[in-house]
């Protein structure tokens, strides 16, 4: 922040500096009226007259805010006092008028080149090019439209140079919404610090103005910026960050971006982090372009692999980016959670959230955050396991929201009415997911690093238990389960249906949260011929689907009506296949009886009659729900008068009569 002395300096200086060039006016317009040029005058006047003194700064004082700008653009002394002349006449009403005055039109007061060339020191033509620090980082601007000359042409200080001149410092009204801070609060890890020292040991041999673009790749956005934001707090910098879509296309939006972000980033000394994690072929275009028109200072490009265009470059710095390790993750948490260090199952509790959550370090902040605020005092060992595996859960959680509809149950396996040799499978699914860590880590198994995710098949008809049996699973394993909407996942668009799973498996793995997919055998079919090109990007899609369902460290569950339908390249890959048969009537009986809530009042129910109907346990449901909308609104009990109703219009549904032998007497 800046010190209110520090701000009555600067203003003390900038008049000063004013009075000067007003003072050099005043002079041109006497000189106007002498027989000698005015060229010699000049050269004989100095710099800061007696009547107009320079303000003295103490040696301990910062520089003011011309001074900055002068050393930030390396302004010469004449270009220096251009801008000097510019916020002048916003400043003091008095240089409009002196300007008027020379050029003999009170009409036109804004001040030009050809004043300045006339009265300020050390003069250069250079100082009018497009590409001179003045015009090139847009610290004024030429109304060239006014004038049949450019010297006449209006100049002008842009609004936002005069205000750091002033002492106001902000970013540019024209870049609102495009680049907004970076602030990532998180530690970052001892690998990510030497990643961030080989990449100073890059910047070694450039100049500030020609730092080389990096590439951060991997899939872990969050450790990217976080790398980004040590590189540039160690030159002093602060991160800002664009997203692709938001950057210009046109040739002359580009160029005025750059103009802007050029002075931008001298100004807030700042790097830029382009956000290009999710990008097509043409946004890889439009960022190139943005990079090929030589951003200053630092500029971070995060991708989730190296770009092979970027070889343009003479030296590129290409970084693969990966997040903190196990050990670096145990000692992140530790750090985030030391109050609890005296707590007798710190280092157990810690240590059963890092096999399960694979977190990077602003993931562990998050986390910490969450847990802390919900133990205000010394809890103990379960609660406090406990309390970092549920907020842990939260921080999931949020990352998936947007891609996937959570489910949430408190279904138990003695709800599943299923044989039991698919329970016992459903058990082995549990026992893997909870001992992978040991198995795959710290016992080997991991090696090859193929094979590595677990997934499970549920086959069988609509209704016979599949989504009540992943519900169980989550929650004998206390992680959230994501249903896939796949009208979601699936585009036409060529390339967005691996984006969309890519994002999807990106953002779960974190957690190891279970992934359901519902009807799997839509996307999950078949591979067909390839006839045409969209034959060919289909059989990618599928491809692609079965390396991450390979690699996934989580559990994926796909649930399908029609098992056959299935890709047999994809059916090699799955660990567990659990049939949901068709409920006989015995399980119907069963199903009946564990349908009705104890709350609900019932009449008489005969559930041995009850399981006489074909039907599967998803039907059931929806008879015994509709059995009691019709009770409710005549305000009596539940009995099989409203149960027979409602299976009637449950076989409607279903396309299906309802038989005598199903009905019996009733």
């Amino acid at each position: 922040m800046m010190s209110k002395n520090w701000i009555e300096e600067n203003q003390k200086y900038l008049t000063s500096q004013i009075n000067y060039v007003k003072k050099l006016l005043k002079d041109h317009l006497s000189s106007m009226d002498k027989t000698k040029s005015y060229e010699e005058e000049i050269r004989r006047a100095p710099y800061f007259s007696e009547e107009f003194p320079s303000w003295k700064k103490n040696n301990n004082s910062s520089l003011t805010a011309l001074e900055v700008i002068s050393n930030l653009f390396g302004l010469s002394t004449f270009e220096k006092y251009v801008l000097v002349l510019c916020a002048g006449f916003e400043l003091d009403s008095e240089i409009g008028r002196l300007c008027a005055k020379i050029k003999a039109n009170p009409n036109t007061d804004s001040p030009d080149f050809g004043i300045a060339l006339s009265i300020l020191p050390d003069s250069h033509w250079s100082a009018i090019i497009p590409e001179s620090p003045l015009r090139g980082f847009r610290l004024i601007n030429l109304h060239s439209q006014f004038s049949n000359t450019i010297t006449s042409s209006p100049i002008r200080i842009e609004e936002r140079v005069l205000h750091y001149l002033t002492g106001i410092n902000y970013l540019e009204k024209q870049l609102h919404g495009i680049v907004v801070p970076m602030n990532i609060e998180s530690l970052p890890s001892e690998s990510q610090k030497q990643l961030a020292e080989q990449i100073l040991l890059g910047y070694k041999n450039h100049k500030e103005e020609n730092f080389p673009p990096v590439q951060l790749f991997g899939t872990d956005e969050t450790s990217k910026q976080t790398i980004s934001n040590v590189v540039c707090s160690k030159i002093e910098l602060n991160t800002w960050k664009i997203s692709p879509e938001l950057i210009p296309t046109k040739p002359n939006e580009i160029e005025s971006f750059v103009q802007l972000w050029n002075r931008e980033s001298r100004l807030l000394k700042a790097g830029l982090y382009i956000a290009a994690e999710d990008i097509d072929y043409s946004g890889q275009k439009s960022v190139m372009r943005l990079i090929d028109s030589k951003i200053s200072g630092p500029l971070f490009l995060g991708i989730n692999e190296g770009w092979k265009n970027m070889n343009m470059y003479p030296s590129p710095i290409v970084i693969e980016v990966k997040k903190p390790d196990k050990s670096e993750q145990v000692h992140i948490w530790k750090t985030y959670l030391k109050k609890y260090e005296n707590n007798p199952d710190f280092d157990n509790s810690i240590s059963k959230i890092v096999k399960q959550f694979d977190f990077d370090s602003h993931s562990i902040y998050l986390a910490s955050r969450t847990a802390i605020s919900s133990m205000p005092g010394n809890k103990d060992n379960d609660s406090l396991h406990d309390t970092l595996w549920e907020s842990s859960r939260s921080v999931t959680r949020s990352k998936m929201t947007d891609l996937a509809q959570r489910i949430s149950s408190k279904s138990t396996m003695d709800d599943l009415i299923l044989p039991e040799k698919e329970k016992q499978l459903l058990g082995q699914i549990i026992i893997h997911v909870k001992n992978r860590e040991k198995v795959y880590q710290e016992w080997g198994f991991d090696a090859s690093g193929r094979g590595l995710g677990i997934a499970a098949l549920f086959a069988g008809e609509s209704g016979t238990g599949k989504t009540m049996a992943a519900e169980v699973i989550s929650n004998e394993l206390k992680l959230d389960l994501f249903r896939i909407d796949l009208s979601m996942v699936i585009s036409k668009y060529i390339g967005e249906t691996e984006k969309n799973l890519r994002r999807i498996f990106d953002a779960a793995e974190d957690g190891g949260s279970i992934l359901f997919f519902d009807e799997a055998d839509v996307l999950f079919g078949k591979r067909s011929e390839v006839h045409d090109s969209h034959d060919r990007y289909a059989n990618i899609e599928v491809g692609y689907l079965l390396q991450r369902i390979e690699s996934y460290r989580g559990l994926a569950i796909l649930a399908t009506n029609f098992k056959n339908a299935l890709d047999t390249a994809f059916m090699r890959r799955i660990r567990f296949i659990v049939d949901f048969p068709f409920p006989d009537e015995q399980s119907r009986a069963a199903i009946w009886r564990s349908t009705f809530p104890e709350t609900v009042p019932t009449d008489e129910i005969d559930f041995e009659r009850l399981s006489k109907l074909n039907v599967t346990g998803g039907n059931i449901r929806n008879i015994a729900l509709n059995s009691a909308f019709l009770a409710s609104e005549q305000n009596v009990s539940v009995n099989m008068k409203h149960l027979k109703q409602a299976a009637k219009i449950e076989y409607d549904k279903l396309g299906r009569p309802l038989t005598r032998i199903e009905i019996g007497d009733w």
